[in-house]
């Protein structure tokens, strides 16, 4: 499986962003899919997940309320509509896939919010 992450950019704060992520390959209804990110001088961590069949979705606290993820069967795509930006949401945003564990990741698409 392979990912190609896209959507990123410079944004004001309170802007929107919509990140994609395009899996390549037929088994992506098989995977659960995530989100993660990676602000600079910290560690990667976990932001949205959603089931394989998209029927559960789960969200760090800090994003609840303001990010969605979703994806789309058809297009072999996974989405993360990011609302409400804030400074503390700067970072290199990364999608994931695996059936169990994240085995496949992405490159990496940067998102910067300025205030």
């Amino acid at each position: 499986v392979q990912l190609q992450a896209s959507g990123g950019g410079l944004v004001q704060a309170g802007g929107s962003l919509r990140l994609s992520c395009a899996a390549s390959g037929r088994t992506f209804s098989r995977y659960r899919m995530g989100w993660f990110r990676q602000a600079p001088g910290k560690e990667r961590e976990f932001v949205a997940a959603i089931s394989a069949n998209g029927g559960n979705t789960y969200y760090t606290d800090s994003v609840k309320g303001r990010f969605t993820i979703s994806r789309d069967s058809a297009k072999n795509t996974v989405y993360l509509q990011m609302n409400s930006l804030k400074p503390e949401d700067t970072a290199v945003y990364y999608c994931a896939s695996g059936m169990s564990n994240y085995d496949y990741w992405g490159q990496g698409t940067l998102v910067t919010v300025s205030s």
